[in-house]
């Protein structure tokens, strides 16, 4: 474990890195330092990769991130996804109020891209060889010394590494071991949610559908091969969880009552248990994510409320951002360093800015409560979107 930190030279400035977490980051991470060299291996707390996840969007910024990445990843993931030409609001008698035609391929070189959670993390570990990746591993913590970290499972069993990457979400235990902050701040948001395959007459004509109601809304997002993602989340200064498959199924059912019955349907032809439910949580941005050879990736270093769909993304871009640090940097203590200048700030402004746009989906007063007008609102959102998806692997920001 004695690898030099000094000397930068075409050798690898460390021989072994331990993932935890193989999610989408994770994984993205993993193929990023395979390509300079370095022997990655991945820990993961499931037994096995089963179905699971909702449906999400990848932006131009986490395109550019993975095709940087892996090149040719872009053209898999758009067979598995859907690619979003047109959106369209409605209420929830069904009324379409406005149908927009999607401008993100023109004005940022990639399309928005709808696709499961499941099927992203399918894509991306295609691209690694199967050896690599250790599922039933549930990390419960870890020493470290200057010469390299113990990481510690469930199992009782140890593993030994240069540089420990916790890419283990929004309660990770990496996290948690580095800085002990406890649980996650639950930010007044309410989430149900499931993947199915599905197809309605009411919606099918469109790739993406938002149904705005009174402290509550749904997405439906066409996900790719027949499937669709469905997505509720309401308004509740206080949460509590339902005691069982039944009764979440139940509970969100009561809470579309007064909804149009084709957006009924589609909860009422999901099976219970495949219905997740849970509070919408976000952490306080950190001044740091690194400590000895230790660092953070994606939701375990900036969870972020769902507002903004920039959760993924910005986790391809930290796996595109560390790849390039180890590039071009000496040792260790540079790469993370870089890593953490090039990565917090821009992070914690979509945090903050993800928070707030949860909240603005329930308050139909928002721009006079904030004291700005239509037109000024419009254009902040424009230009700050404009600053979000221009993100350009070839370019150090």
């Amino acid at each position: 474990m004695n690898t030099n930190l000094t000397e930068k030279s075409s050798k690898p400035i460390v021989d072994k890195v331990a993932i935890v977490g193989a999610g989408p980051g994770g994984l993205a991470a993993a193929i990023a330092l395979r390509s300079q060299g370095i022997d990655v291996q991945v820990y993961e707390k499931a037994q096995e990769f089963r179905p699971a996840g909702t449906g999400l969007g990848l932006a131009p910024n986490g395109l550019n991130s993975l095709d940087a990445i892996a090149p040719g990843i872009v053209e898999a993931l758009k067979s598995s996804g859907c690619e979003v030409h047109h959106t369209v609001l409605k209420n929830i008698q069904g009324e379409t109020i406005r149908t927009n035609a999607t401008k993100y391929l023109e004005q940022y070189g990639q399309p928005l891209l709808t696709i499961w959670w499941y099927r992203l993390q399918q894509v991306l570990a295609s691209r690694l060889p199967s050896d690599i990746i250790h599922l039933n591993h549930r990390c419960i913590g870890f020493e470290q010394d200057e010469n390299g970290v113990e990481i510690h499972f469930d199992s009782e069993k140890s593993v030994y590494a240069d540089l420990l990457i916790g890419a283990d979400g929004v309660n990770s235990v990496i996290r948690e071991t580095l800085f002990g902050e406890g649980k996650p701040n639950y930010i007044g948001s309410m989430c149900w949610r499931a993947v199915i395959k599905y197809r309605h007459e009411l919606f099918n004509d469109y790739e993406l559908v938002f149904v705005k109601g009174n402290k509550q809304f749904m997405y439906l997002l066409n996900v790719g091969g027949g499937y669709t993602s469905w997505i509720s989340r309401k308004f509740s200064p206080e949460y509590s969880l339902s005691h069982s498959a039944d009764e979440v199924k139940s509970r969100i059912l009561h809470e579309l009552a007064d909804w149009d019955e084709s957006f009924r349907a589609v909860v009422k032809a999901t099976p219970a248990e495949q219905i997740w439910e849970g509070p919408i949580c976000d952490r306080p941005p950190l001044s740091r994510w690194s400590e000895g050879r230790v660092t953070l990736l994606g939701d375990a270093a900036h969870p972020m409320a769902p507002a903004m769909g920039q959760g993924a993304n910005t986790t391809f871009e930290d796996a595109y951002q560390l790849r390039e640090c180890f590039s071009d940097s000496a040792n260790l203590q540079a790469v993370l360093t870089s890593y953490e200048q090039l990565r917090i700030e821009r992070t914690k402004i979509i945090q903050a800015r993800s928070a707030l746009g949860e909240m603005r989906y329930y308050d139909t007063n928002f721009a006079a409560s904030t004291g700005q007008t239509q037109e000024r609102q419009t254009s902040l959102n424009d230009d700050f979107h404009k600053w979000v998806y221009d993100f350009k692997p070839s370019v150090k920001s």
